[in-house]
């Protein structure tokens, strides 16, 4: 189990984890708001047609930035916009709660940067000044 999970730790370091949970989770509330009983939805109609867009397309980012951490610039962007036009769109973008999940997660796709490996020292050996 402490493998199992230690290999999950790496995997998860070499990607923005973070970014794709947050953008997917805001995807999932602004999808199935929608879907909710009748007294809890705001707007009735093309609302709910958006919101049904809106969230697959946030959850298909959330999936692009965590598989294909190279693509997390354009990932991150379209999640933002997507976010931001959920707002008028759907439910207030999921009552608010998933526009701001939708972009806080592409937000941080874009800010994210790979961890880089730790420098190796390399001994070298000082100089001699020699007179020639």
């Amino acid at each position: 189990m402490r493998r199992a999970r230690a290999g999950f730790r790496r995997w998860r370091r070499t990607r923005p984890f973070w970014a794709a949970l947050w953008t997917g989770l805001g995807g999932f509330v602004i999808l199935f708001l929608p879907l909710a009983p009748l007294g809890r939805i705001l707007q009735v109609g093309i609302g709910g047609i958006a919101g049904m867009a809106a969230g697959v397309l946030l959850l298909a980012m959330a999936l692009l930035i965590l598989l294909m951490p190279g693509q997390r610039y354009t990932a991150g962007v379209v999640a933002v916009v997507a976010g931001v036009a959920s707002f008028p769109l759907t439910n207030l973008g999921g009552l608010v709660v998933g526009m701001f999940l939708a972009v806080l997660g592409g937000s941080m796709a874009v800010g994210w940067v790979p961890e880089r490996p730790p420098r190796r020292r390399l001994f070298r050996r000082p100089r001699s000044e020699s007179a020639s």
